[in-house]
């Protein structure tokens, strides 16, 4: 779905978190990032990829990453969200799909024959620098973790 390239400098962003940290791409340059999208908190494919990376949290964070999720849900959902699975990582709302459009990641879907607007599931993997290293467009939910650091080592 997305018109970005692996090897391109990210879009900017800056959003609220479910603590009401604001998080922008500047202040994590010199970090590896994970920025995954995905379409409403506290769904099944959400949470299991949510839970997913909470339980393999400290394995990405020995490997260097910063984890961020985003969606058009709101902070106070997010919130919920957070304290329902012990989410350790930041969850942007992106009510007015500022970010979701930057990112081309917002856009016309089908799901059980029917055709609406929503969140394409999509994760950037963004280097040290501020580029795109990898996009997963289909991530796997269950194992995305594994996904993520399976991806970055690709050459």
């Amino acid at each position: 779905m997305t018109k970005l390239k692996e090897g391109i400098k990210a879009p900017s962003f800056k959003g609220i978190d479910q603590n009401g940290n604001t998080i922008s791409l500047k202040d994590l340059i010199g970090k590896r990032i994970v920025l995954y999208f995905y379409p409403h908190d506290d769904t099944p494919t959400c949470t299991n990829q949510a839970c997913n990376l909470r339980d393999n949290y400290t394995l990405l964070l020995k490997s260097g990453f910063h984890i961020i999720g985003i969606s058009t849900d709101d902070v106070k959902s997010h919130k919920k969200f957070e304290k329902k699975y012990d989410l350790p990582f930041s969850l942007i709302a992106d009510t007015d799909n500022s970010i979701s459009e930057k990112y081309g990641v917002w856009g016309w879907k089908k799901f059980m024959g029917r055709e609406f607007i929503g969140m394409h599931r999509t994760t950037f993997l963004i280097d040290e620098k501020g580029k795109i290293k990898k996009i997963i467009e289909k991530p796997e939910s269950k194992r995305h973790a594994e996904q993520i650091l399976t991806v970055w080592e690709e050459k």
